[in-house]
């Protein structure tokens, strides 16, 4: 256990929120970070602060910041219907080189998912999906995980250093993650090449548009149920919540926005879906880019979405 906190950064105190009031309590006055209170911990939250992928793919810089403004948002929230123990473990401690970040991140969510917890990971760039599924397949072996990129985009682009569009190409390639595991959810077509979709679609990768998604006869979630129950035998699951999968009326600060996507309340409700599913063991929020936030708008959908899946953590 001690490694893991060499490998990271202890949080800083005063985004704890506090409103001294006995009858109005808040997450920041019961979320702890001290060493003493990690192992009763349930839920655990870890933060990669870093944009090197977004910079080195063209993107707008600043999702290094969204860690903390997420956490300065989160622990302002009321501790209404939340049961499970959380504990802020800091931020993954970041490297010169993109690389050793990741690696030293992949330790330490490994660590997190061998002790049993269930894992906020809260970015920085969409790189960071490598080093989080790579700890996935590490704990529960390639075969026993299933995986969701909900995304405006695919991020399996065939690129060379690593970036923040090629994780899921990294997982893919290095037999981490198993195609017939992993589904492409919310993609928006102005927005994917066609190229990585006939990639994705040759490997048997399942796919879903934001416009498919929208138009089922089904509700949107029940994609996901479907999926799921499609692999019943697997008990282990990866949600990767890119935040400019929401139109940008809702999350205007995020690394790519778009003025078309999921609502804000579509995002919140499949955040508070992955938190229902007894299989969870991983949710991500990446590409929160607080230097393009209005009113700390993107920052605070992000905060609602975790408070919303640690109320339904089952």
């Amino acid at each position: 256990m001690s490694e893991i906190f060499e490998l990271t950064a202890r949080p800083n105190s005063e985004l704890f929120f506090k409103k001294n009031d006995a009858n109005d309590p808040r997450l920041g006055e019961v979320v702890s970070s001290e060493v003493s209170e990690y192992e009763a911990a349930g839920i655990v939250i870890v933060g990669c602060p870093q944009d090197e992928g977004v910079r080195r793919n063209g993107g707008r810089i600043g999702a290094a910041f969204a860690p903390d403004e997420i956490r300065r948002q989160f622990y302002k929230l009321t501790t209404f219907g939340i049961d499970a123990k959380i504990f802020d473990l800091g931020d993954t401690i970041i490297s010169s080189a993109l690389e050793e970040t990741h690696d030293t991140h992949c330790a330490v969510v490994t660590q997190l998912l061998k002790d049993g917890k269930t894992v906020i990971r809260l970015g920085g760039g969409n790189d960071i999906s490598y080093p989080d599924g790579k700890a996935m397949a590490e704990v529960f072996e390639a075969e026993n995980w299933l995986g969701f990129n909900i995304d405006a985009h695919f991020d399996v682009r065939a690129d060379q250093p690593r970036n923040s569009g090629t994780p899921y190409r990294q997982l893919l390639q290095e037999k981490l993650l198993k195609p017939e595991n992993f589904a492409e959810m919310a993609y928006q077509s102005q927005a994917a090449s066609p190229i990585y979709f006939e990639y994705l679609k040759d490997l048997g990768v399942m796919m879903k548009s934001l416009g498919e998604m929208r138009n089922a006869e089904r509700e949107m979630r029940n994609w996901f149920e479907f999926f799921i129950d499609s692999h019943s035998v697997i008990k282990n699951i990866f949600w990767g919540f890119d935040v400019d999968s929401v139109r940008s009326a809702d999350a205007p600060g995020v690394s790519a926005p778009s003025p078309i996507g999921l609502s804000a309340q579509e995002f919140v409700a499949l955040a508070a879906y992955a938190g229902g599913r007894k299989e969870t063991k991983l949710i991500e929020f990446s590409e929160v880019n607080p230097n393009f936030d209005i009113d700390n708008r993107t920052a605070r959908l992000a905060a609602i979405a975790m408070h919303k899946f640690c109320v339904s953590l089952a």
